[in-house]
Protein backbone atom coordinates (compact mmCIF):
# COMPACT_ATOMS: atom_id res chain seq x y z
CA UNK A 1 0.00 0.00 0.00
CA UNK A 2 2.93 2.32 0.60
CA UNK A 3 3.99 1.93 -3.05
CA UNK A 4 0.45 2.70 -4.27
CA UNK A 5 0.32 5.77 -2.05
CA UNK A 6 3.64 7.02 -3.43
CA UNK A 7 2.61 6.37 -7.04
CA UNK A 8 -0.70 8.22 -6.55
CA UNK A 9 1.09 11.20 -5.03
CA UNK A 10 3.63 11.36 -7.87
CA UNK A 11 0.99 10.95 -10.59
CA UNK A 12 -1.15 13.63 -8.95
CA UNK A 13 1.70 16.12 -8.83
CA UNK A 14 2.73 15.39 -12.44
CA UNK A 15 -0.85 15.77 -13.74
CA UNK A 16 -1.37 19.05 -11.91
CA UNK A 17 1.98 20.42 -13.11
CA UNK A 18 1.34 19.38 -16.73
CA UNK A 19 -2.18 20.83 -16.66
CA UNK A 20 -0.94 24.16 -15.29
CA UNK A 21 1.88 24.20 -17.85
CA UNK A 22 -0.63 23.71 -20.69
CA UNK A 23 -2.90 26.39 -19.25
CA UNK A 24 -0.39 29.19 -18.79
CA UNK A 25 2.46 28.69 -21.28
CA UNK A 26 1.74 29.97 -24.80
CA UNK A 27 2.13 27.41 -27.55
CA UNK A 28 4.10 28.26 -30.69
CA UNK A 29 1.76 28.09 -33.67
CA UNK A 30 3.75 29.49 -36.58
CA UNK A 31 7.44 30.23 -37.11
CA UNK A 32 8.51 31.56 -40.52
CA UNK A 33 11.93 33.23 -40.52
CA UNK A 34 11.84 36.30 -38.30
CA UNK A 35 8.05 36.06 -37.96
CA UNK A 36 6.83 34.06 -34.97
CA UNK A 37 3.18 33.73 -33.97
CA UNK A 38 2.22 32.44 -30.53
CA UNK A 39 -1.24 31.58 -29.27
CA UNK A 40 -2.52 31.27 -25.75
CA UNK A 41 -5.70 29.32 -25.24
CA UNK A 42 -7.97 29.64 -22.26
CA UNK A 43 -8.50 26.71 -19.95
CA UNK A 44 -9.76 23.88 -22.13
CA UNK A 45 -11.71 20.86 -20.95
CA UNK A 46 -8.63 18.68 -21.36
CA UNK A 47 -6.54 20.99 -19.16
CA UNK A 48 -9.24 21.15 -16.50
CA UNK A 49 -9.59 17.36 -16.64
CA UNK A 50 -5.85 16.84 -16.10
CA UNK A 51 -5.82 19.23 -13.15
CA UNK A 52 -8.94 17.59 -11.70
CA UNK A 53 -7.56 14.05 -12.03
CA UNK A 54 -4.30 15.23 -10.50
CA UNK A 55 -6.14 16.63 -7.49
CA UNK A 56 -8.16 13.42 -7.11
CA UNK A 57 -5.00 11.27 -7.27
CA UNK A 58 -3.20 13.54 -4.81
CA UNK A 59 -6.08 13.46 -2.32
CA UNK A 60 -6.50 9.68 -2.73
CA UNK A 61 -2.79 9.18 -2.08
CA UNK A 62 -2.88 11.44 0.95
CA UNK A 63 -5.81 9.66 2.59
CA UNK A 64 -4.84 6.08 1.68
CA UNK A 65 -4.36 4.04 4.85
CA UNK A 66 -1.45 1.64 5.30
CA UNK A 67 -2.29 -1.98 6.08
CA UNK A 68 -1.11 -3.37 9.38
Amino acid sequence: MKVLKTVLMIVGIVLIAFGLYNAFVPQEVLDIGPLEVNAKEDLSNQTLGMIGLGIVALVAGAFLKDRK
